[in-house]
């Protein structure tokens, strides 16, 4: 966000905080949930979708409808000769889309594996410009209905969050979705404190957070505090890796010590050095949320 533009926004924000707290709130929500306009793109983003163009034409492109809208679902068949693995669904995260997930794919792939992957509401071919954690999981669901069930979800940034919050059946009115593990990269787990950092940023007064906050309980279902990795994934046991830098600064990484604390079926590597995006494209990291999907890791990260 522009400088100018957000010294604007910080500034109407602090005096609507005393004039009209609730509608402040509200009006801050929405902000939250916008996503970036196509136009916005940079132009490393624009030469890593020229870069998968070819990629993407190996897919069978899906749209499925939504409680909100349209999704596009992607489905890659595994690999010519490799033998039958399983499904596995791949969520990518705020401001992604799947092509930028394509190392990740094309491992699975080579694995034996059929993989589907989901363009969130709002980005990549999916319509929108608005997504919430509610229209993300609800989109999961609805890939399962037709894909699951899953031998594992793997999701990076927010759709780590999704897919933790999607298998744990968080969401009202949205039952778990099934799959056999967790594969969480660079993965946000504790919403408040999402709510926290945004509200510093644009200077959204305490008053008006608690009126962010009852918006996510009226649509979710579930008061905002409720709404943390290490809950979520305490109730449903699934076999959960866990990646993530320790120098990721999009995502704190504290946000993985979280999720490490759910138990004892939470394992947590530490892919050092790498960042919150360089982190899908490592040779070290695809090899071992492969391999943890596959059975094949040393005892101590099963």
């Amino acid at each position: 966000m522009a400088s100018f533009g957000l010294k604007v926004i910080r500034g109407t924000f602090g005096v609507a905080e005393h004039v009209a707290p609730r509608l402040t709130g509200r009006a801050a929500f929405e902000l939250f949930c916008r996503t970036p306009h196509e136009k916005s793109l940079s132009q490393g983003e624009r030469r890593a979708i020229d870069r998968a163009a070819d990629f993407m034409t190996e897919a069978r492109h899906h749209r499925l409808k939504t409680r909100t809208g349209c999704v596009m679902v992607h489905e890659f068949r595994p690999e010519p000769g490799r033998a039958s693995a399983g499904t596995v669904l791949v969520i990518h995260g705020w401001r992604s889309r799947t092509e930028y997930m394509r190392t990740l794919i094309k491992a699975y792939r080579h694995e034996g594996y059929k993989v589907v992957s989901l363009d969130l509401p709002g980005h990549g071919q999916s319509q929108g410009r608005r997504l919430t954690l509610v229209s993300a999981v609800d989109a999961a669901r609805v890939a399962g209905e037709w894909f699951g069930p899953f031998a594992a979800i793997i999701g990076h940034s927010f759709g780590g969050a999704v897919a933790a919050n999607a298998v744990a059946g968080s969401i009202r009115n949205i039952p778990p979705l099934a799959a056999g593990r967790l594969v969480l990269i660079a993965a946000p787990s504790s919403l408040p404190a999402i709510f926290a950092d945004f509200s510093r940023m644009l200077n959204v007064g305490s008053r008006s957070q608690v009126a962010m906050a009852d918006r996510v309980e009226r649509i979710a279902g579930r008061p905002l505090h409720e709404f943390t990795g290490d809950r979520q994934l305490a109730s449903t046991p699934l076999p959960t890796l866990v990646i993530h830098a320790p120098d990721d600064r999009e995502v704190s990484a504290d946000h993985a010590r979280l999720y490490a604390r759910a138990g004892n079926h939470v394992r947590l590597y530490w892919a050092d050095g790498l960042g919150h995006r360089r982190i899908l494209a490592d040779k070290g990291v695809v090899e071992r949320a492969v391999g943890f999907v596959a059975g094949r890791l040393e005892p101590s990260l099963q």
